[in-house]
């Protein structure tokens, strides 16, 4: 996987993959922390994020393997990964907040990404994923807050609460988000 220090390979990783996707007809959508870079977060400094249907998971891995990544199988069942290098790609068609579906993907807009046109998930599909994936065991604030600082004027932030509503700790990055002046409080939202 790509350490904090190789954000310059992930980009070369990215158009690569993406472009197999295309090719291969996969419809897919940037996610994760290049979705957020792409639309002015910051930098991403893990890995490349794609969300594609689950009915389409295994052709878009077949892509990536085509393209010359090395593939994985990981026992999680929610996604599937390839690695182009040291570069790991993550095809995730289950999120925490349910299967990818085509509305979802379709929820992306088209932007060009590093002189490559792909669809981007929204903010709001992005900070939602990061924020239902908070639990006991990786309860890292730091990120979501920076992302959320970074980008805070593009967001619905009363449509995010919504989504992440039964999530305590979504309610507590709510909680030191509006304190920190990053998100207007909820009562301001109503």
């Amino acid at each position: 996987m790509a350490d904090e220090n190789d954000f310059s390979e992930l980009i070369p990783a990215m158009k690569k993959a993406a472009a197999a996707l295309r090719d291969a007809e996969v419809p897919f959508v940037l996610a994760g922390g290049l979705a957020a870079w792409a639309r002015g977060g910051p930098a991403s400094e893990h890995d490349v994020d794609f969300l594609v249907k689950p009915s389409d998971a295994e052709r878009a891995l077949q892509a990536l393997v085509d393209a010359g990544m090395r593939p994985e199988r990981p026992p999680e069942g929610w996604l599937l990964k390839a690695y182009d290098g040291n570069v790991l790609i993550d095809l995730i068609f289950e999120p925490i907040g349910g299967p990818v579906t085509d509305e979802g993907i379709e929820r992306g807009e088209e932007m060009e990404v590093m002189a490559m046109l792909m669809r981007v998930a929204s903010l709001e599909d992005v900070i939602v994923t990061k924020l239902l994936s908070l639990s006991e065991q990786e309860l890292h604030y730091g990120g979501v807050l920076e992302l959320a600082r970074a980008v805070r004027e593009q967001v619905d932030w009363a449509d995010v609460r919504e989504r992440t509503a039964q999530s305590p700790f979504a309610k507590g990055f709510f909680t030191l988000a509006a304190e920190l002046e990053i998100v207007p409080p909820a009562r301001a939202q109503k």
